[in-house]
């Protein structure tokens, strides 16, 4: 290996661990709103809306049809106006963080919707108010399978910062193409490659430790 690979790697590594930690974040809040209120509105949730779930579930699959690449396309004059720039690391936070958000919010919605019923009604049944059956039933009843979903879509979220580089976000994915293969550096594609898989592996066995240790506690407690 030649002698600039360290300091390309490391700078790719620091740019695409920026773009996940802020843009997972605001994926995150965005999405978390998008799942409970799609499971509270349905017909026989704690506070049914049937128009407005129809209006975010379609909003959500509307976003979700779209490519990922021209989705950040789309997002650049959104970028732009928020940031100041359409390039960087910055830049792609904006149109990581809202072409995750929907995914996150299925995440969150499929991950809430395997609470029992009985415990959602006996929560109704005590007259427990709808925003603390939200928050101490639903929420706390779902969190191992919150936790693995969202180790998903953060995972996920790491994969589309390679693809948010062809056009100018930086990053990992960045370097792998306009060094590794553009320039033909083999060298450098490899360990773009080699960093992005170690970055997936401690995501995935850090939501797995997390997600065992909320069922084991609850086990003892129960």
């Amino acid at each position: 290996m030649k002698e600039d690979v360290a300091p390309l790697l490391w700078e790719g590594l620091q740019q695409t661990l920026y773009m996940v930690a802020w843009s997972s974040l605001f994926a995150l809040l965005l999405g978390a709103v998008l799942g409970v209120t799609l499971v509270v509105t349905e017909s026989g949730g704690v506070l049914p809306a049937p128009l407005i779930h129809k209006l975010i579930s379609t909003a959500i699959n509307g976003v979700r049809s779209i490519p990922f690449i021209i989705l950040i396309v789309l997002l650049l004059p959104l970028a732009r106006l928020v940031v100041g720039t359409s390039l960087g690391p910055t830049a792609a936070i904006v149109s990581l963080s809202i072409g995750a958000a929907p995914f996150l919010g299925r995440i969150i919605e499929n991950s809430l919707k395997e609470v029992e019923p009985g415990k959602i009604e006996a929560a109704k049944s005590v007259g427990a108010h709808p925003l603390t059956i939200i928050g101490h039933v639903i929420i706390p009843e779902a969190l191992p399978a919150l936790v693995r979903g969202v180790t998903i879509a953060i995972i996920s979220i790491t994969e589309f910062t390679a693809v948010a580089g062809a056009i100018g976000a930086g990053g990992l994915g960045s370097l792998a193409i306009r060094f590794g293969y553009q320039r033909f550096r083999t060298d450098i594609l490899l360990g773009t490659v080699l960093l992005i898989i170690l970055i997936v592996q401690l995501l995935q066995w850090s939501g797995d430790s997390i997600a065992r240790r909320i069922d084991r506690k609850r086990y003892k407690s129960g």
